[in-house]
């Protein structure tokens, strides 16, 4: 195996270190990886590694595993002065609470792919498989000291042997939902979590990471949210980003889209007239663990056949993502069901395929990013019909308010994979502390300048983005909020007496 794991010698890079003092490394080398990703974006990422016949296929399947554990104030009795540790400590420091006793399996779910991928690998098989790990959750490993996880994750991601069958997904580093963070914060979130698993794993695995995958699945439908999210991915480096189905409509009709299992284009215009694209690979269904747990993307795909794509006749790419470690199917099912499937479709009609894999095929094949059908996010079709893009800011929101008028169902909360569940509505208590600390952060960091490699801009960074966690709203009012409020007023202080 190759490279490092932390706290040991032989750092990947020793002047890009996992950490500085007990903070992550997030930030200082924005440049350096600018630059990178700029100069090697046109670089295949499995350029004659896949073992694939895109010919000769009917469909293939990919699957993603999303993995998070937040960061919380609860290293101590006292609230106000609590070591802010991972949640997963915090579950093996008291085990009889709730399901608590689930720790160790949890982190063994975190571990389990570095063994099941080169397991399956030596046995003749082409596994395939996405990763997407919070900030928060690698952070939260590291600082616990966990270095057997990191040696597994490490084996699969450096090692030439098995990495062509791991895509490690990018993903916002603090697991904010992006339709309700300032946009600003969210381009922070993005870049720190390149910082940080570039600090990990190296800059050559971070060059292999090419989609992005949205917290909680959240896409933004403010237009001007919405260009700003896509416009931090493109800047990022990102070439696509995983949707959910029932995020995104049709320009046309405002339906959803019609063939889920093809790539398509995102297209986001702000209310200035301003426009920006993204490939979106089109996560169907809900967020239901047994979906990918019992392996349904594989069932599914096989009964497809090739579909017509521009003049061109592609295998569909059936494709799905839920929580790696939440609920008894994905504990204890999902290992052996995985490896059956991927011992059954080893060179069959039906393959398993990662996306940056499939797309790279996809466009070798002769498809181009012009022939892909365009999707917009979710009811801006209601808003582009009363108002005309370039108009600015005040007449969006004077559209906005007639949409809402004219229809109930329509809101410009964004989407999710749980759209039953609003991520603004009730939580003006932790919304507004929130936004106050970003205000703040915005004036007294981003507006100054402050350089990023300095250890008070690291800190402040750091709690600021723990403060916009997902966790805080997605659990409700109670402990969860208090969490959120408590690194929000710890993120005030240390903006009010260090800068």
């Amino acid at each position: 195996m190759t490279g490092s794991v932390p706290g040991r010698q032989g750092d990947i890079m020793s002047d890009f270190p996992e950490c500085h003092g007990h903070l992550p490394n997030l930030s200082g080398q924005e440049e350096r990886l600018g630059r990178i990703l700029e100069e090697r974006a046109g670089e295949a990422v499995y350029g004659g590694r896949s073992d694939v016949d895109f010919a000769a296929i009917n469909s293939a399947f990919a699957i993603g595993l999303h993995m998070h554990q937040p960061l919380v104030p609860a290293g101590g009795a006292d609230l106000a002065t609590a070591a802010i540790i991972s949640n997963l400590q915090h579950m093996l420091n008291h085990p009889h609470l709730g399901d608590n006793h689930n720790a160790r399996v949890f982190q063994n779910c975190y571990q389990r792919m570095g063994e099941i991928i080169p397991r399956l690998i030596r046995a003749g098989r082409s596994p395939r498989v996405m990763l997407d790990y919070s900030g928060t959750l690698l952070h939260g490993l590291w600082a616990m000291g966990l270095h057997d996880v990191f040696d597994d994750l490490k084996r699969i991601t450096l090692d030439a042997e098995f990495n062509w069958a791991v895509e490690w997904l990018g993903t916002p580093w603090g697991h904010p939902v992006a339709p309700s963070t300032p946009v600003q914060d969210y381009r922070l979130h993005v870049r720190a979590w390149q910082h940080h698993f570039a600090a990990l794993f190296g800059e050559e695995a971070l060059v292999r990471v090419r989609g992005f995958s949205p917290s909680e699945m959240a896409l933004p439908n403010h237009p001007d949210v919405a260009y700003a999210f896509v416009r931090t991915l493109r800047d990022c480096g990102y070439r696509w980003v995983l949707v959910q189905e029932h995020t995104v409509e049709q320009p046309a009709n405002g339906w959803g889209p019609e063939r889920p299992h093809l790539p398509h284009r995102l297209v986001c215009t702000s209310s200035t007239g301003e426009q920006v694209s993204i490939i979106a690979v089109i996560k169907t269904q809900g967020s239901d663990s047994k979906l990918v747990g019992q392996m349904q993307p594989y069932y599914e795909a096989r009964n497809h056949g090739r579909w017509t794509l521009g003049s061109h006749r592609v295998p569909p790419l059936v494709t799905q993502i839920a929580d790696g470690e939440n609920g008894g199917v994905m504990m204890n099912e999902f290992p052996p069901k995985y490896m059956d499937v991927m011992k059954e479709c080893t060179g069959t009609p039906t393959r398993a395929m990662n996306v940056t894999e499939y797309l790279e095929l996809l466009f070798a094949s002769g498809v181009t990013e012009a022939d892909l059908p365009v999707l917009q996010p979710l009811h801006q079709k209601a808003l582009w019909d009363r108002f005309r893009a370039g108009d600015g800011p005040e007449k969006l929101e004077q559209a906005i308010q007639d949409a809402k008028q004219a229809d109930h169902r329509f809101h410009m909360d964004g989407g999710s994979w749980t759209n039953h569940i609003s991520w603004v509505a009730g939580y003006d208590n932790l919304l507004d502390p929130m936004l106050k600390t970003s205000a703040r952060f915005n004036e007294k960091v981003l507006v100054p300048g402050i350089a990023t490699d300095e250890q008070r801009y690291r800190n402040a960074l750091y709690h600021l983005l723990c403060s916009q966690t997902s966790c805080y709203r997605y659990w409700g009012q109670g402990q969860w909020t208090d969490y959120g409020r408590e690194i929000c007023r710890r993120t005030g202080e240390i903006l009010q007496y260090d800068f």
